[in-house]
């Protein structure tokens, strides 16, 4: 294993530590998924030989280092095998949202030249197969495999073949050349930390995707830094994969973090099957996105109002001691007087351990909420029954990570921690936030122009986030530098703050505050379906889709109600006016949210016009 100097500059490259896991412990299980109901297991030794595998058989389909595959599939373990297989050879690997349309598919697939598609099932295939179609299509992409291939018979024959096909034609090389395994050995050899191994297409809420080229320094740099800063470093490694891996957090974790520390990665069968399969698994480290975390919290409060009377008594009691402790704890980072320590061990005998083992995270060290900012009262919660959730900072463009909350500190109200291990910053005069580190990337792919407005030549990186300095070393965000609202009176107004603030109720899934020119604040406000429709019955109110459901006066009310509370915490200049129930769930297929659901703020005039006007009158 590489020395801890060594990897907090990135030193090594991926493929070169599958190489080791395998060798140091091949018969250790390191992916697991469910296959007929039953968790089958997948050694490192079978991890590394059917990677080995895909890399022979893109090297006899003529594959060479620099050239580019893109993959298209839900988290299994083929994309595992594709990612650093491609790697061995020196391939540069593009992932694609499975939730992707036809159209980002052709521009990606187009944009970085893909010569081979690997696809998950049939409708990500038919995906490649429409963008073959338009216009030029795609000319450099000359093969398609695909993992499943239900429902394929009819198609064009060897228009996709099966992911098998791929790797089997691996074994046909590795039998009629004596001599390409050595070559594949000496490819792996050959590669360098600072060769770009991903690329990974920024989500565009401003414009067209950007392909930020990333290398092996990048993923070992960050990983490796965040274990550090976590503590991590020694323990056990287990998780549930079940984010798109083409996204730079799941594809730090599951795949890098995952060379890195050992252990084993666990397929959750589906996004909608999570929950579930946290609790079959009982992982030691998990990573939520917001919506993950909420809707644990949601679940079990809504479980408790259909308990008996001395499990609700239980539960209250339980959470308000428990949040007296937690705010002692977050003073000094631990619960310092022995009477403290003596009373959450009650509670978390009594109520806090059954809980954690109900939601799966009874065996996890380390919990962390990522790609966007979550409710400070979700956040409490898990506090409280001895879960804590760490945030942090970063993007895809340092690598995934850069700042971290860390065990031990005194916890600082909206902060995402300090620096981790390795990471340099700076703050412009405007409050941007600059970094510099191992982790910061090479640049943007065929868009010289776009990376020098990023990337300075002594290599730091301008993030366009707008940050507050606190606690000495901690910093918290404000919000994108481009989405800063100024109204006609002049005033800069941070929206995420007040949106966040609104999300903190059950009853709203997303907001959107508008403004900018504007006289006064106005919301775009899509209520949460479940929560929402949960109070209507308990109302007795009936309804039949989501559209008549914030139709209905009373729900009107309700959100008002939310937006008054919200406002009622901000300066005057701050308040939302008025605000308009969205009739329909904002949806990525519709161009309204980008593939890790943020909204594309450059749309709004367009996608809004007849809510806008509602908010605002004629224009």
């Amino acid at each position: 294993m590489l020395e801890h100097a060594a990897l907090l500059n990135g030193e090594g490259t991926l493929p070169a530590l599958l190489r080791h896991r395998a060798q140091e412990r091949g018969g250790q299980v390191a992916l697991r998924e469910k296959v007929q109901g039953v968790w089958r297991g997948r050694t490192w030794a079978e991890y590394y030989r059917d990677a080995r595998r895909t890399a022979l058989g893109l090297m006899k389909l003529g594959l060479e280092r620099g050239d580019r595959i893109v993959i298209a599939a839900e988290d299994v373990p083929e994309w595992f095998y594709a990612d650093l297989g491609a790697q061995m050879l020196g391939v540069q690997v593009v992932g694609i949202y499975p939730t992707n349309p036809w159209a980002e598919v052709l521009y990606i697939a187009g944009h970085c030249q893909a010569r081979v598609a690997i696809t998950g099932d049939q409708e990500q295939t038919d995906k490649v197969l429409e963008a073959l179609q338009q216009g030029n299509g795609l000319p450099h992409l000359q093969h398609i495999f695909c993992v499943d291939m239900k429902g394929m018979r009819r198609y064009e024959p060897g228009r996709p073949h099966a992911f098998a096909h791929l790797m089997a034609l691996g074994d046909q090389l590795a039998q009629e050349d004596a001599l390409a395994e050595q070559r594949l050995d000496r490819s792996i050899d050959s590669l360098v930390p600072d060769d770009v191994n991903i690329l990974v297409y920024t989500s565009g809420t401003t414009g067209p995707p950007k392909g930020a080229m990333l290398t092996h320094r990048n993923f070992i740099f960050a990983a490796y830094s965040y274990a550090s800063a976590r503590g991590m470093v020694s323990q056990r490694f287990e998780s549930v994969c079940y984010l798109p891996l083409c996204h730079v957090a799941e594809r730090g974790y599951s795949t890098v973090l995952h060379l890195l520390m050992g252990g084993c990665v666990n397929f959750a069968e589906s996004v909608d099957t999570v929950s579930a399969n946290i609790r079959e698994i009982a992982p030691t480290f998990f990573l939520g996105v917001p919506r993950i975390w909420e809707k644990l919290q949601q679940h079990f409060e809504f479980r408790m109002k259909d308990s008996g009377r001395l499990q609700r008594w239980l539960y209250r009691k339980g959470m308000q001691q428990g949040r007296v402790l937690s705010d002692r704890r977050a003073e000094h980072g631990r619960l310092v007087r022995l009477g403290d320590r003596l009373a959450f061990g009650m509670w978390w005998l009594l109520l806090f351990r059954n809980m954690q083992r109900h939601m799966g995270l009874n065996r996890t060290h380390t919990r962390m909420c990522g790609g966007a900012s979550v409710s400070p009262e979700t956040l409490k919660f898990f506090d409280i029954i001895g879960l804590p959730v760490g945030q942090g900072y970063g993007l895809t463009e340092v690598g995934g990570l850069a700042f971290v909350q860390q065990p031990g500190r005194p916890f600082v109200p909206g902060s995402c921690g300090p620096a981790m291990p390795g990471v340099q910053w700076r703050l412009g005069s405007d409050g941007e936030i600059f970094v510099r580190s191992p982790g910061v990337f090479r640049g943007y792919l065929f868009d010289d122009k776009g990376t020098r407005d990023i990337l300075s030549e002594d290599g730091w990186l301008a993030t366009g986030d707008i940050v507050e300095q606190r606690a000495g070393d901690e910093i918290a965000v404000v919000d994108r530098k481009k989405a800063i609202i100024i109204t006609s009176g002049g005033k800069n107004i941070a929206p995420s703050e007040i949106e966040n603030a609104l999300k903190d109720s059950p009853f709203v899934r997303e907001a959107i505050v508008v403004g900018d020119g504007r006289h006064f604040l106005g919301g775009l406000i899509q209520i949460d379906y479940d929560t929402v429709g949960r109070w209507a019955t308990e109302q007795g109110l009936q309804y039949t889709t989501f559209k008549s459901l914030t139709l209905m006066q009373e729900v009107v009310a309700l959100i008002q109600g939310v937006v008054d509370e919200v406002n009622a915490r901000f300066a005057r200049v701050e308040n939302i006016r008025k605000f308009v129930l969205l009739e329909k769930e904002l949806d990525h297929d519709d161009g309204e949210l980008t593939a890790t659901q943020k909204v594309r703020r450059g749309l709004i005039d367009k996608k809004f016009a007849r809510e806008l006007q509602l908010i605002y009158g004629k224009s």
